[in-house]
C-alpha cells in the first residue's frame, strides 16, 4: 500500500501533470467545502464560547479562504510546474484537515451542546469521506487528508467513558480503512484510464507519423507534405516568402528497369539524404510521388533561392555508388514562390510543376523558375496532345519526304520521312509545335509507329537503290517491343530492311541503356541500317560511333549555316568528312539552301546534301514524280557540268 500511495506509476511526467490537475478541479466544491467549514466552525464557536474552539475556528477559516484562492490563481502561474502545485495543495489540505478534526476533538473534551458536537463530528466525517474521492488522483493527499481528519475524532472519542462515545470511535476507525481502499481503487481506475489515453494516443501519432511519412526515404510522403505546408503557410511572417522547389530526377526509371526496384529504393534513399544536407534549416521535404521531390522553406527579403537551387542541384548531380554500381543521376527543377506567382498553395503547387515541366523540355539538368506565359504554354499544350490523338484517327496527319542528294551524281539517293499535320481549323502546325508535345504525353510512340509503316508503304513503290529515313525517338526505342513492331512494318510495307535507316540523336545514347543496345543490334542484325542524327549539337563522342553500327552521320544544320560566319564551323566539317572517309561511313550536311553552301560542304567532303536548295519536303506523290524525273534526266546525254556552273550535282529538284 505504501507504493501506491507514495508513487502513482504514472508513465512520465505528462501524467504525474495530469492527475496534479485533478486536484485543482472544480475550484468550487473547494469553495463550497470551505463555506461549510467556517460556518460550522464559526457556530461551535460561538455556541461553547471556548477560547481554543475560537482560535481553532479563525484559524480553519483562514486556511479555507487561501485555500480557495489558491486554487483559482495558481493553475495559471504554475500550470508547468506539477510538483511545486502538489506540495501547496498538500500542505493547505493537510492544515484545514487537521483543523477540521481538531474542532470535533475539542468538542470532547468541553462541555459543549450536543447538538454542536454532532454538528463538529459530522462536518469531520463529511469532508473526510468526501475527500477521499475527489483526491484520489494522488492517493496520499486523499487517505492523508482522511486520516488527520479522523484521527483527532477517534482519538478523542475513544477517551470518552460513554459506551456511544466509544462505539462512535471504533466505527470511525473502520472507516479508515474502508475509504482507503475506495480511494485506492478509484485511483487505480483513473491511472489505468490516463495509460490506456496515453497508449491510445501514442499509438494514433505513430499512425498518424506512418500515415504522413514515406516508406522508402523517410521524407514526408503527399499527405505530410500537404499537411506540413498548410502548417508553414500560416506560421510565415508577413514579408517572408514560400520557396516551393519541384524536383524530378531524369530517367530514374531505367535505374529501375535495368537494374531492379531495389537498387532504384537505394538510390532514391541516397538522394533523400543529399536533399537533407543541401536544403535548408527547417525545410520540409517530401517525396511526391515516384522519382519526384518538393522541398519547400522560409525565403525571407535576403534568401537567394537560385543559390539554395544551384546547390541542390550541384549534390544530386554528384555521382553515386550502389555496390558495384557508378550512377549518374540527372535532376531539373521547377521553382515557383509564394504570393509571387500565386496566392494560395495550389497555384503555386502548379506553377513549381509548370517550371519544372520547361526544365526537362529544355533539355534537362535545368533549374526553371516560373513565368505566368507557361500557364498559356500548357493549356496550348494541353489542347495540342488532345488535338493530336484525335488527329491520328481522323487522318489530318500526313508523311512527306525529302531528298538526300548525293552531292557528286546529283541523284537522290534518299527521302527522310516528315509528318505534317494539316488541321481543319487552324491550318498547318509546325513539327516544333506538336513534336515536343507528343513526346512529354507519350503519344510520340504511337505517332512514330504509324510514320514508320505509312513510310514504309510508300519507299516500297520506289527504286531499289533509293532508301527510307526515319526519323526515332527515344521513348520509341524503350517501348516494348519497338525492333518487333519496326519489323512488322517492313514485312506488311514488303519494304527490304536495308532500305530502312534509322536515325539516332546523340541524346538517345547518353544513358547507354541496355534496351537501347539491344533494340539497335536486334535491327542491325535484320539489315536495317543506322545513322547519328544532329551530329555535334549533344554530347559528342567517338565512342558512339565504335559501338553502334551507324552507316551516316548527319552534322547539325547549325554548323552549315555557321559557314559564313568564320573559319570553325568550316574546320569541324572537314574533321568530321574526314573522319566519315576514314571508317566508310557517309557524312551528311542538313539545312543546305544556298548554292554557295551546297559547293562549301561538297568541297570538305561531305557526300550527301539536304536541305531546301534541293528540295523542301514533299507529299509522297511529288517524291514519286522527282525520282520519275531523275530517272528521265539520266536516260538522256546531259553533257558534264562544271562545278562553277548550275551542274546536275547542284541542280534544284523542286
Amino acid at each position: 500500500m505504501l507504493r501506491v500511495l507514495f508513487k502513482t506509476h504514472a508513465a512520465d511526467d505528462r501524467a504525474r501533470a495530469i492527475l496534479v490537475t485533478t486536484l485543482y478541479t472544480q475550484p468550487s466544491s473547494l469553495a463550497i467545502g470551505a463555506l461549510c467549514g467556517i460556518l460550522t466552525s464559526a457556530t461551535a464557536a460561538i455556541e461553547s464560547g471556548h477560547r481554543e474552539i475560537t482560535v481553532a475556528a479563525w484559524v480553519m477559516s483562514a486556511i479555507a479562504l487561501m485555500r480557495v484562492a489558491s486554487a483559482t490563481i495558481l493553475p495559471r502561474w504554475m500550470g508547468n510546474k506539477p510538483r511545486a502545485l502538489e506540495i501547496i495543495y498538500e500542505l493547505g489540505a493537510f492544515s484545514y484537515s487537521i483543523m477540521a478534526g481538531l474542532i470535533a476533538a475539542l468538542t470532547f473534551f468541553h462541555s459543549v451542546p450536543g447538538p454542536v458536537r454532532t454538528l463538529m463530528v459530522g462536518n469531520a466525517i463529511a469532508y473526510s469521506v468526501g475527500i477521499a474521492a475527489r483526491n484520489a488522483g494522488r492517493p496520499a493527499i486523499a487517505i492523508g487528508q482522511l486520516s488527520l481528519a479522523l484521527l483527532p475524532v477517534i482519538v478523542a472519542a475513544g477517551m470518552q467513558e460513554d459506551l456511544a462515545s466509544r462505539l462512535l470511535a471504533f466505527t470511525l476507525f473502520l472507516v479508515l480503512p474502508a475509504m482507503m481502499s475506495i480511494t485506492l481503487n478509484v485511483f487505480r481506475t483513473l491511472r489505468d484510464s490516463i495509460s490506456s489515453a496515453e497508449t491510445s494516443q501514442r499509438l494514433a501519432e505513430k499512425m498518424q507519423h506512418l500515415a504522413r511519412t514515406d516508406i522508402v526515404t523517410g521524407l514526408l510522403n503527399r499527405a505530410g507534405l500537404n499537411h506540413h505546408l498548410v502548417e508553414r503557410l500560416v506560421a510565415i511572417p508577413e514579408g517572408n516568402k514560400l520557396a516551393i522547389l519541384w524536383l524530378d530526377l531524369d530517367r530514374f526509371k531505367e535505374i529501375n528497369d535495368t537494374l531492379g526496384h531495389q537498387v532504384g529504393d537505394r538510390c532514391l534513399v541516397e538522394v533523400a539524404a543529399r536533399l537533407r544536407r543541401s536544403a535548408p534549416v527547417g525545410a520540409g521535404i517530401g517525396r511526391f510521388g515516384g522519382d519526384e521531390f518538393i522541398i519547400a522553406f522560409e525565403a525571407g527579403p535576403e534568401t537567394d533561392i537560385q543559390s539554395i537551387a544551384d546547390a541542390i542541384l550541384t549534390d544530386i548531380l554528384r555521382p553515386l555508388r550502389i555496390d558495384d554500381d557508378r550512377l549518374e543521376i540527372g535532376c531539373s527543377i521547377g521553382i515557383a514562390v509564394l504570393p509571387e506567382h500565386g496566392t494560395d498553395l495550389e497555384a503555386v503547387l502548379q506553377g513549381a510543376d509548370l517550371a519544372l515541366n520547361h526544365a526537362k523540355l529544355n533539355g534537362r539538368k535545368q533549374i526553371v523558375s516560373f513565368n505566368p506565359s507557361m500557364t498559356r504554354d500548357l493549356i496550348r499544350r494541353k489542347e495540342i496532345e488532345a488535338e493530336l490523338r484525335l488527329a491520328l484517327q481522323r487522318d489530318e496527319l500526313s508523311v512527306h519526304f525529302q531528298p538526300l542528294v548525293d552531292l557528286e551524281t546529283g541523284r537522290i539517293r534518299a527521302f527522310e520521312a516528315l509528318v505534317r499535320w494539316f488541321h481543319p481549323e487552324k491550318g498547318e502546325l509546325r513539327p516544333d509545335e506538336f513534336i515536343p508535345v507528343a513526346e512529354e504525353s507519350g503519344a510520340i510512340i504511337t505517332l512514330g509507329n504509324w510514320i514508320t509503316a505509312k513510310a514504309a508503304r510508300v519507299a516500297a513503290e520506289w527504286p531499289d537503290d533509293v532508301t527510307l529515313a526515319v526519323n526515332l525517338s527515344p521513348l520509341q526505342i524503350r517501348a516494348p517491343g519497338a525492333a518487333l513492331g519496326i519489323l512488322n512494318a517492313l514485312r506488311e510495307a514488303k519494304l527490304p530492311p536495308s532500305r530502312l535507316e534509322l536515325e539516332i540523336t546523340e541524346t538517345t545514347l547518353l544513358d547507354h541503356s541496355p534496351n537501347t543496345s539491344a533494340f539497335i543490334n536486334e535491327l542491325a542484325g535484320a539489315g536495317v541500317r543506322f545513322a547519328l542524327d544532329d551530329f555535334g549539337t549533344g554530347y559528342s563522342s567517338l565512342g558512339y560511333l565504335d559501338r553502334y553500327p551507324f552507316k551516316k552521320i548527319k552534322i547539325d544544320r547549325s554548323f552549315i549555316s555557321g559557314l559564313s560566319a568564320g573559319t570553325t564551323s568550316h574546320a569541324i566539317i572537314c574533321a568530321v568528312a574526314a573522319m566519315g572517309k576514314t571508317l566508310g561511313m557517309e557524312i551528311v550536311a542538313e539545312g543546305l539552301e544556298t548554292l554557295e553552301q551546297v559547293q562549301a560542304v561538297r568541297d570538305t567532303g561531305c557526300t550527301l546534301g539536304q536541305g531546301w536548295y534541293f528540295s523542301r519536303a514533299v507529299p509522297d506523290y511529288l517524291a514519286a514524280m522527282l525520282l520519275a524525273q531523275e530517272r528521265r534526266r539520266i536516260g538522256t546525254d546531259a553533257p558534264p557540268a562544271t562545278p562553277e556552273q548550275d551542274s546536275p550535282p547542284l541542280r534544284k529538284l523542286a
